[in-house]
């Protein structure tokens, strides 16, 4: 279902927004240029379930060798103006200039956080979403270099499994996403991991210990191992 919001101030306030994912609805413009905001609460939900996440073997290897630094909130806004712009096999995105302040002003509130790529100093690619009680909601993800938006959305997992986050919504199911486990299901089924997820009491951070980290990857590693890769 989708509904188009109005054109009032508040349309995208903090309050509004958190009340709009507590409910399962997220906002969406048609197109970067498209001033309406669209309110989508979709009949199929797509989620990546933490206890299935799936890493192809080929980026396995990438993470083993290291080839990215991955760091937390320390870049969220140009994450999220870089998942806004155009980029390849992409013409054209859903986050409007609205959006992009939207969440930049959340991220400054705590409640939506970057997952970022780096390489050689440079932001190679990353992701963003917000976090509430024990759901995380993931918007968007970009890449510069082959596999980084892939290396931030495995750490992604482990943060989130270490945090003790229950449910990671991706909004809708992609080819992409298929590659490391989700999956969609009807929305009365969505509503009731929500609201479970909800009652959770989860804090997003990635301030663990190199060891605590390397053994959670080598957890999903394991995990993805008794899977076809």
């Amino acid at each position: 279902m989708t509904i188009s919001a109005g054109r009032d101030q508040f349309r995208l306030s903090p309050e509004v927004l958190v009340r709009a994912y507590a409910a399962g609805v997220f906002p969406m413009a048609k197109s970067r240029n498209d001033p309406t905001i669209y309110w989508i609460d979709p009949q199929e939900r797509g989620v990546l379930p933490l206890d299935e996440f799936h890493i192809p073997r080929s980026l396995r290897k990438v993470i083993r060798q290291g080839r990215f630094d991955v760091r937390c909130d320390t870049a969220c806004a140009e994450v999220i103006s870089a998942c806004a712009q155009s980029d390849r096999g992409r013409e054209d995105t859903w986050i409007n200039d609205e959006i992009e302040r939207a969440y930049t002003r959340l991220n400054g509130m705590g409640l939506v956080h970057s997952v970022e790529a780096w390489q050689d100093g440079e932001l190679a690619g990353g992701l963003y979403g917000m976090a509430l009680g024990g759901a995380f909601f993931g918007e968007s993800m970009f890449t510069r270099v082959t596999d980084a938006s892939k290396v931030a959305l495995t750490h992604l997992v482990a943060y989130l499994r270490l945090s003790g986050f229950v449910l990671l919504d991706t909004q809708f199911v992609t080819d992409h996403l298929i590659r490391f486990g989700a999956r969609e299901i009807p929305a009365h089924q969505y509503h009731r991991l929500l609201d479970a997820a909800l009652q959770v009491k989860a804090e997003f951070h990635c301030d663990f210990s190199a060891e605590e980290l390397s053994s959670e990857l080598a957890a999903l590693f394991r995990q993805s191992s008794t899977q076809t890769s």
